[in-house]
């Protein structure tokens, strides 16, 4: 029977000698290494139970070959100070207790900085949410490995949500500016659970500023969007940096951990900042958060400032809009709605974790080649 560090390196192989390009032969190739991959992933598991339970411990598996999709790891451009580790996520317990002691078939959570909690999105080509698959139907590789342990998947996953809404208050988009406010008040109102979100309102033009700290008060939360005055330049990168760093990298966690996600309101047309665009998504990435922007761009053909958006929000996993008309933006809201409740969570352990702030990519796929996954390209590790 071919090794785990076989299958690995086999699969690896082939995806990076086998990209998304072409037909025939090279798709055939690649939908066996992904084949190969969810085979890795569903031995985990039992492989991991077997090595607890063995005298020697196994070394770990070489280094697939290829760099397929790796980003690199940086230092801001823009002289930033490094900003601390990501937060924790969670670990799945045995007896499927709840914070509270009962038992609910959930599991109960703990922390620990070597786990990483993966959220992403499943659609069909049509853009549709896809539901109810399980964890065989992925594979995963974090930094070209498959992790060590996996602790969760969970279907529809219902963490409490930290959300901050960013809204361009710059000149550029005064004509449209209230319809913005009045879209963002309704979309907060159809988020925010009482009990278990909190969101914040930050404004930018030439420097950010929260109007409204965290909080789960609706009135106080639409009273931080009516706050909004446009004017000025517009600083996009050092607001989505601040909002990043101060709003969401040390933002407290819960028992079942959280989702963090920043909704960016912009025609991404930048000319104020200090940061780089790079920085601001390093930054994201660092704070665990998925970007959704809605450009107000509303010409009839993209500029440079979508591509700016579309780059901030693939990048950690998100989406970018492109509403034809101003009022198509509440339409843009409901989708971010609905795919808020359409994320699946997966929690594990990497494989040769090192606690030395390096960035760790991540490459997740279904394995039916019907669907596609969104998720974030890669975290950074904490520092010891």
């Amino acid at each position: 029977m071919i090794s785990m560090n076989a299958c690995l390196r086999l699969a690896a192989s082939r995806l990076v000698n086998a990209p998304f390009r072409g037909q025939g032969a090279r798709l055939g190739e690649r939908s066996r290494a992904v084949r190969v991959l969810g085979l890795a992933l569903l031995l985990i598991p039992a492989g991991y139970a077997l090595d607890q339970n063995s005298a020697p411990a196994q070394s770990q598996p070489a280094a697939p070959a290829g760099n397929a999709g790796k980003p690199a790891a940086q230092a801001p451009a823009s002289g930033k100070p490094a900003p601390g580790a990501p937060s924790a996520v969670p670990q799945a317990q045995s007896g499927g207790q709840s914070a509270t002691g009962q038992t609910d078939g959930n599991f109960t959570i703990r922390t620990n900085v070597n786990e990483v909690n993966l959220i992403f999105t499943v659609t069909d080509k049509h853009g549709r949410f896809i539901q109810n698959l399980q964890q065989r139907d992925f594979a995963l590789l974090d930094n070209q490995k498959a992790p060590a342990q996996v602790f969760n998947f969970t279907q529809q996953t219902n963490l409490p949500l930290r959300v901050g809404i960013m809204i361009d208050a710059s000149t550029s988009i005064r004509q449209r500016f209230e319809f913005e406010q009045s879209a963002a008040i309704q979309f907060l109102q159809q988020v925010v659970r009482p009990r278990t979100d909190l969101a914040f309102v930050m404004g930018f033009d030439v420097t950010p500023y929260v109007t409204q700290k965290y909080t789960n008060d609706q009135d106080l939360l639409e009273a931080g969007i009516t706050k909004l005055r446009p004017g000025g330049g517009t600083a996009l990168f050092d607001a989505v940096y601040t909002a990043c760093r101060d709003q969401l990298l040390n933002v407290p966690n819960t028992v079942q951990g959280v989702r963090k996600a920043l909704i960016v309101i912009s025609d991404g047309d930048d000319n104020q900042s200090r940061a780089y665009p790079d920085d601001a998504i390093k930054m994201c990435q660092r704070a665990e958060t998925i970007i959704y922007a809605i450009s107000t761009n509303v010409s009839p053909s993209r500029d440079r400032g979508d591509d700016v958006l579309k780059k901030m929000a693939e990048a950690t996993g998100g989406l970018p809009f492109f509403p034809h008309r101003i009022e198509d933006m509440s339409a843009s809201f409901h989708d971010i709605e609905e795919e808020l409740r359409s994320q699946y969570s997966l929690a594990y352990r990497p494989a040769d974790f090192k606690l030395d702030g390096a960035f760790r990519s991540i490459y997740l796929v279904a394995l039916d080649r019907r669907f596609m996954v969104r998720a974030k390209k890669g975290y950074f590790a904490p520092k010891s």
